[in-house]
């Protein structure tokens, strides 16, 4: 909900698009005597993920929550494009969106399956498929340019 309202925050109060920064850098200007000051939100990265880290951190503990780093967002989209995706183009799509411009950095970063999923998976290939999928060969022939590349 938090992360929700932030993104539509950028999007309608500060007209920001899909290229902006989901957590920008802060804007530090001069006040009237030449000391730094924070004066709101910059239309820039930041140059680490440590001031991201310390404000995830303290926006869950004021809301009494325990601490979810910025990344565990983004493990948790990844497993769930491996569940709703069910084309290899739309796992691209998904990767993308995500900001990857390779979808192996999706699958080599985040891609890990968990154990107990792993199992479900391995025990359900066992079980002869009636309708083999055509987009296995799309798949084939994304692994394979991406691989290239």
């Amino acid at each position: 909900m938090i992360v929700a309202e932030w993104i539509t925050y950028l999007r309608e109060e500060k007209l920001w698009g899909n290229n902006d920064p989901l957590f920008p850098a802060t804007r530090i200007s001069h006040d009237e005597s030449m000391q730094f000051q924070v004066t709101g939100i910059d239309r820039k990265h930041w140059r680490n993920a440590t001031p991201i880290r310390k404000i995830f951190r303290k926006a869950f503990t004021d809301a009494g929550l325990p601490y979810f780093n910025p990344h565990s967002f983004r493990n948790t989209l990844v497993r769930l494009g491996q569940q709703v995706c069910q084309t290899p183009e739309q796992f691209k799509a998904w990767s993308q969106n995500l900001g990857h411009e390779k979808v192996l950095t999706t699958f080599l970063s985040y891609g890990n399956v968990e154990c107990q999923r792993q199992g479900e998976i391995i025990r359900d290939l066992a079980t002869p498929r009636q309708n083999i999928p055509p987009d296995i060969k799309a798949l084939l022939k994304v692994f394979a340019s991406e691989m290239r590349d």
